[in-house]
């Protein structure tokens, strides 16, 4: 099955689902511009947006616990990128392939807005999916390849205070799964 999202830099986003039993690829691209074929050096001028795929085994791992740690890596409250990355290419998404996708997401969605973890309104859309265009070799894996870099760029971004700061002590399961 596949998964597609927006959490503004995807180097950041790739990690957290590499990490998930289940997942079986996670490739860093863009999506939902009007252009073809787009690169890092044009991108933005086409509309796109920084994404990951996820590629996942649903025996193994389910569509809502995905949900569940995209939302534990952004601020969904956030219209104008996410963090340092501001701009229409770094805004927040989840882009669905099914009716049954887009019910889970909207469930989850609704679910954080009950939960009061953000004071302000969840503004991340729930879209169909575009066309998927991966990034450049050079971007995948980008924590393994490069991690000084990148974890010199994540500590500056303000994404690791910001999620410490919003989810301190809570312990919120929106994947739609009972939590024993």
């Amino acid at each position: 099955m596949t998964a597609l999202f927006a959490g503004g830099c995807f180097w950041c986003m790739t990690k957290p689902f590499e990490t998930l039993d289940g997942v079986i690829s996670v490739t860093d691209g863009y999506a939902g511009g009007t252009t073809e074929n787009p690169t890092y050096h044009n991108y933005v001028e086409g509309g796109h947006i920084e994404v990951v795929q996820i590629l996942y085994d649903p025996k193994k791992i389910s569509y809502g616990k995905l949900l569940d740690t995209f939302w534990h890596q952004i601020d969904p409250t956030d219209a104008g990128g996410q963090f340092v990355d501001r701009g229409h290419a770094y805004i927040s998404a989840i882009f669905v392939y099914s009716d049954e996708q887009r019910r889970q997401a909207e469930a989850s969605k609704k679910e954080l807005e009950e939960s009061g973890v953000f004071k302000q309104h969840i503004v991340t859309p729930i879209l169909e999916a575009p066309k998927f265009w991966a990034a450049e070799e050079y971007h995948q894996d980008y924590y393994k390849k490069n991690p000084i870099r990148y974890y010199y760029y994540r500590s500056r971004s303000g994404r690791d205070d910001f999620l410490e700061k919003a989810w301190e002590g809570i312990t919120l399961d929106l994947s739609g799964e009972k939590v024993h």
